[in-house]
């Protein structure tokens, strides 16, 4: 790690959601600087006295640094977003109190300042909490406008201090309705994000998964294929099998189709669970199925196909008589050094067509 990611990682951390909160730090750094370098201003022209302006700047600078540790070392302190959302809030609220009580005649421009801490919190806090911390805004500013007419009338004339909160409540109280309905919306985008999420899930498993048996698709399976294609020769080698289950017309006419869904099901779940953890069978058509069978010798490829056809033998399948005995065959071949996998199908294909022609319920090897 360079010396630059170094520092970076120290001073941001590492987790995503940490440093999207210190990002909204910030932004509120940003903003504090700004209104640093206004009241700048107002002490170049005359405003404000250089003092009580001194001091407030020296608050403000202290607290950016204050908050920005209690940020960053949240995880160990145990302080929630909503906490410190809270906690930034009123120590801006304090800031704008006194921003306004030594500001003069430019006094009202301070007013926006709490409108925008209001506007903040509406991403860590709930419209209820949002509506409390708009109370609080506005019972601190009005107290502040309260003692200043009390104390200076002249400067501080009480209408002029009235009609200023007036219009401050309407601002504080809009922005506190907006906020709520934002939370609504952002909720209602999280909620369809979760839906699209799941429904893209769904999308992906019905590409790539028979809906009836729950084994992978023709689709599904040709890409596997592709797949083991491009990694080219295994040490072991490769073997691929096509079943088929040996007399499937005859249990869809006798039984019916319900009964042919359900021995196909059967058929897929017994079989897989005679495979090896990294087999892969897939339903290739109707009552056909095909097995990759990687890192297998043609001998070890047989051994998974008797103890596949072991378990198929012993399947039960409701809505059949008992004696009806479920089975399968099977044509098996090894892939050939940088063979495509539909020639080597291709073969396996002929080796099944012989089994067939044997009499059913066999392995053959191409």
């Amino acid at each position: 790690m360079t010396r630059p990611n170094s520092i970076w990682r120290a001073l941001a951390g590492s987790e995503r959601g940490l440093r999207r909160m210190l990002q909204y730090w910030a932004a509120t750094a940003l903003l504090y600087l700004a209104a640093i370098a206004m009241v700048e201003w107002q002490v170049l022209y005359g405003f404000s006295e250089v003092g009580a302006m001194r001091r407030l700047e020296v608050f403000g600078i202290g607290g950016i640094l204050c908050f920005y540790f209690l940020v960053r070392f949240s995880t160990p302190l145990r302080l929630k977003p909503e906490v410190l959302a809270v906690t930034q809030a009123l120590y801006a609220i304090g800031c704008g109190m006194w921003s306004y009580s030594i500001s003069g005649p430019v006094r009202g421009a301070m007013l926006p300042m709490t409108v925008v801490v209001v506007a903040f919190c509406m991403f860590a806090l709930r419209p209820r909490q949002t509506l409390v911390l708009t109370a609080v805004a506005l019972a601190a500013m009005g107290g502040t406008m309260w003692w200043l007419q009390a104390q200076d009338p002249v400067r501080f004339p009480p209408e002029v201090e009235g009609i200023t909160f007036g219009y401050l409540a309407a601002a504080l109280l809009s922005t506190a309705v907006l906020t709520g309905e934002m939370h609504k919306l952002r909720a209602r985008l999280k909620r369809r994000k979760k839906e699209l999420e799941l429904a893209l899930d769904t999308i992906r498993q019905l590409a790539t998964m028979d809906e009836l048996t729950s084994l992978a698709n023709r689709r599904h399976m040709n890409e596997v294929l592709a797949a083991e294609e491009r990694r080219g020769p295994r040490g072991a080698g490769t073997c691929v099998a096509l079943l088929d289950i040996d007399f499937f017309k005859q249990v869809n006419d006798r039984y019916g189709h319900a009964a042919g869904d359900a021995v196909l099901r059967a058929f897929a779940a017994t079989a897989r669970a005679a495979l090896r953890s990294h087999d892969v069978l897939a339903r290739w058509g109707g009552e056909e199925f095909l097995l990759l069978l990687p890192d297998a010798s043609p001998q070890d490829a047989r051994m998974v196909l008797e103890r596949m056809a072991e378990r198929v033998h012993a399947m039960r399948v409701d809505g059949l008589e008992q004696e009806r005995r479920i089975s399968f065959s099977a044509g098996l071949t090894e892939r050939r050094d940088g063979e495509a996998f539909a020639d080597a199908i291709n073969r396996a294909d002929k080796a099944l067509y012989r089994a067939k022609e044997a009499g059913r319920d066999r392995i053959e090897v191409a």
